[in-house]
């Protein structure tokens, strides 16, 4: 028996004492339940399985909100949970296969045997988990994602073959924009694994809490233990195939329609044409993992997969702040930072505007083109005669 009706809800809720906005406490709670139900459960494609794992990236500047601690509170829930296999903490071919062969286990569903290699992977610095510029190893990654059911078999240098029974990878990771922009080619972007991501931005605290400590809710021990029950009550009881209401049904048919014929205005960029076409794998692995959370019936909902559409299409807006710097000229660079200090700081004067921005530009001819090019954009306002810089 459930301890909460919603899991997801009961999970913000307890871990809202921190200063991380709710939607890094639900993708840390989305993380937590793909980890418990592992390869248990799945909704049958004709073809091919969707599984409910996840590559959740949170994406903050630094020192905006605690992106490491945010994902470890939901982690270490997850960690009570008996029989959750965890990755390495950098993920080579070699380790992997130690950490599949490890966590292989069986489990029947009416009488039919399955097996799973399932693993979690958690990281508070997305580059000590994964180099982009590997493309053999991103090529497995993106290929591990779609958690194909059957063997998966790669050959190697030392071992020969090496052969892993029903792989699953649940990942989630910490980053900054700054990483992103220096260690993610731009062939990566729009690829096989950045549109399997989803990337978690955001550039502000939920509120300002200096000594969290003094925030924590009364009887948080035993909630974290009610949390970690419920999360073991849905790894142990939920196994087998989901499958869609009619009204469920009814609804997917008609969002698919729209999505392709009206793709978001944010995401018009060819870059985010590999999301876009996945969007739909992403709201049925997310609608699984709302309806585990809410109940042991696999069945999903008309309801499940509208909340699903809203909790996505929610990170849609800042995808493009994600990924802005990438290929972009460090002039370009300073530029943006310039005409975001003088948004922030409205009116600016000419002068602390360039001390603001002198390590970057030396020459006072250059910085003057950068500030006469912003204005020209309509980015800023510039008042030559008090020579005051503003926002438009």
């Amino acid at each position: 028996m459930r301890n909460f009706p919603d899991w997801l809800a009961a999970y913000i809720e307890y871990a809202g004492f921190s200063e991380a906005p709710k939607r890094m406490h639900f993708w840390s709670a989305v993380s937590a339940i793909a980890g418990a139900l592992r390869r248990r459960v799945w909704l049958n494609m004709g073809y091919y399985r969707w599984c409910v794992n996840h590559y959740i990236v949170f994406v903050a500047p630094p020192g905006i909100v605690s992106k490491s601690t945010t994902v470890a509170i939901a982690m270490d829930i997850l960690r009570k949970v008996p029989g959750i296999a965890w990755g390495p903490d950098i993920v080579t071919w070699p380790a992997l296969v130690t950490a599949f062969a490890a966590s292989m286990e069986s489990f029947t569903v009416e009488e039919d045997y399955h097996t799973q290699c399932a693993l979690t992977l958690e990281s508070s610095e997305f580059g000590n988990l994964v180099n982009p510029t590997d493309r053999e190893m991103i090529d497995l990654l993106v290929t591990l994602w779609d958690s194909k059911q059957g063997g998966f078999s790669k050959v190697t240098k030392n071992s020969g073959s090496d052969k892993i029974e029903n792989p699953f990878i649940n990942l989630i990771a910490c980053t900054t924009p700054a990483w992103i922009a220096g260690n993610f080619p731009e062939y990566v972007i729009g690829g096989g694994f950045t549109s399997r991501c989803l990337f978690v931005y955001t550039d502000q605290k939920e509120k300002l809490v200096a000594y969290p400590i003094y925030h924590i809710p009364p009887g948080m021990k035993e909630t974290q233990a009610r949390l970690a029950a419920d999360l073991e009550h849905i790894a142990t009881n939920l196994v087998g195939p989901y499958v869609l209401s009619g009204e469920a049904r009814e609804w997917g048919e008609s969002w698919y329609q729209h999505h392709y014929s009206h793709p978001p205005a944010a995401l018009q960029d060819e870059k985010f044409g590999g999301y876009l076409a996945r969007k739909q794998t992403h709201l049925h692995k997310l609608a699984m993992i709302i309806a585990a959370a809410t109940r042991d019936e696999l069945v999903i909902t008309a309801e499940d997969l509208q909340l699903a559409n809203v909790q996505i299409t929610d990170l849609e807006v800042d995808m493009p702040k994600v990924f802005a710097r990438i290929g972009r000229s460090e002039d370009s660079i300073q530029a943006e930072r310039l005409v975001q200090f003088v948004i922030k700081n409205s009116p600016v004067s000419y002068s602390a505007a360039y001390q603001f921005i002198h390590h970057a530009f030396p020459f006072c001819s250059d910085f003057e083109g950068i500030v006469v090019g912003a204005a020209q954009a309509g980015l800023i306002k510039f008042n030559k005669e008090t020579w005051m810089l503003m926002k438009p």
